[in-house]
């Protein structure tokens, strides 16, 4: 690697969602810092696959349809 043109790599700890913390390599902020975390993998859906309903329940699709119901589609 060049000299200067890579940023410092560094530990951090990283405060998820449930208030764990955990310790990792980054390039953000500096030495010890913290970085609390909005969503994470053990809270978002995507992720854990907490949400496999259906997008259409009474959603887009539908109010699209009832919206225009009387164009002719």
């Amino acid at each position: 690697m060049k000299k200067d043109t890579h940023p410092e790599y560094h530990t951090i700890n990283v405060k998820m969602t449930d208030g764990t913390v955990i310790q990792m390599k980054s390039t953000w902020g500096s030495e010890g810092d913290q970085l609390a975390l909005d969503i994470d993998p053990s809270a978002h859906p995507a992720w854990n696959g907490g949400s496999s309903r259906l997008l259409d329940q009474g959603g887009r699709v539908s109010k699209f349809k009832n919206k225009y119901a009387g164009l002719g589609f």
